[in-house]
């Protein structure tokens, strides 16, 4: 999916969106730009946009957007009312074809709802989920899909959202055979809601490399390349993660401040904190994938600095160089062929 202008993929960009919205994400972009493969295309108010650049205008495409969808705003509604807002001009440009890949740190509903509403599903997915990448103890970044989305899922969505993520984990994460797993209350494949007892069946009928359910205290354990669950229980872990990450490093840091021995020990050990800060930093994945929507879709935290902004636009490029939403198209095609995991559905 090349733009006809000197065979570079054009990444549109939110200007308007997130808590840091323009100069952070203007900055980012500024961080992300000089790649040869690439065009960056910056969508929001062209001069506010050009104020920060200062400059470097030229070295972008600007493209006006005169309205901003807030980050409180209900998002259905935001999207329908405001039809010149950065996020819905970025998705009804990625649906022209006039950018390759739209990446925003605004409204995460909103952006769902226009990519849905603009760019349609890939053949086959009936259901687009938010990507989130966990660091792990074990095996570098895992993939645990959904994070937001959706939050009422069949059997057969939580199905296609292990596949998505087991062909990105190969794809973009280069894993081999990736595993896969469903979060879900305990082990035991008798365990949890009826919906999770059927997707945990049709997992087994697949040739996935599925490894069973999984405990929410093995999250970030690495027991699984691939984790699987619902909107509402993927938000959810996302928000304890963030929270208790942020809680105990300062309850530490205090802990370790109340001694003379302590404070000698924080200063010794500032480096390895520091590399651990890294690792745990959301900032250094760049942003959450929307998979299954028709396009390159990448959504960053809503707190987003520059670092997040330009490690997101390296996101995208890796998947339209990659061709993802090709190689998710044909494996969906492939699972839906599969006669096992038919008799399931029909049961």
């Amino acid at each position: 999916m090349e733009n006809k202008g000197g065979g570079k993929f054009r990444i549109g960009i939110d200007i308007s969106g997130g808590d840091n919205a323009p100069s952070e994400i203007i900055k980012g972009a500024l961080l992300a730009n000089g790649d040869p493969t690439q065009e960056l295309v910056l969508i929001g108010r062209s001069e506010q946009i050009k104020q920060e650049l200062k400059s470097k205008t030229e070295e972008f495409s600007i493209v006006e957007a005169s309205q901003q969808i807030e980050m409180g705003e209900a998002p259905v509604s935001a999207v329908r009312k405001k039809k010149n807002s950065s996020i819905v001009i970025g998705c009804r440009l990625l649906k022209e074809r006039k950018i390759d890949a739209f990446v925003s740190c605004g409204n995460t509903g909103a952006v769902v709802g226009a990519s849905t509403l603009f760019l349609g599903l890939i053949d086959g997915v009936e259901r687009a989920g938010i990507g989130l990448l966990l660091p792990t103890q074990k095996k570098g970044l895992s993939l645990l899909i959904d994070a937001g989305a959706n939050i009422d899922c069949k059997p057969l969505h939580l199905l296609q959202y292990g596949v998505m993520a087991s062909v990105y984990s190969e794809s973009v994460l280069e894993k081999k055979n990736p595993s896969l797993g469903i979060l879900n209350i305990g082990e035991e494949s008798s365990k949890g809601l009826e919906v999770l007892k059927r997707t945990h069946k049709l997992f087994e009928a697949s040739s996935l490399n599925f490894r069973g359910n999984i405990e929410a205290k093995k999250i970030l354990s690495g027991v699984s390349d691939c984790i699987v669950c619902d909107g509402f229980v993927g938000n959810i872990a996302l928000k304890v993660l963030e929270g208790g990450t942020e809680t105990i490093g300062r309850l530490f840091v205090e802990s370790m401040k109340k001694s003379f021995l302590g404070r000698v020990s924080l200063l010794l050990a500032k480096k390895n904190l520091r590399s651990l800060k890294k690792i745990l930093d959301y900032s250094e994945h760049g942003g959450a994938p929307l998979l299954g929507v028709d396009g390159v879709v990448i959504i960053s935290h809503g707190s987003s600095d520059a670092k997040a902004v330009k490690n997101a636009i390296r996101v995208a490029g890796r998947e339209l160089k990659i061709n993802l939403n090709q190689k998710i198209k044909d494996k969906i095609n492939e699972v839906s062929q599969n006669s096992g995991i038919r008799q399931v559905l029909a049961a």
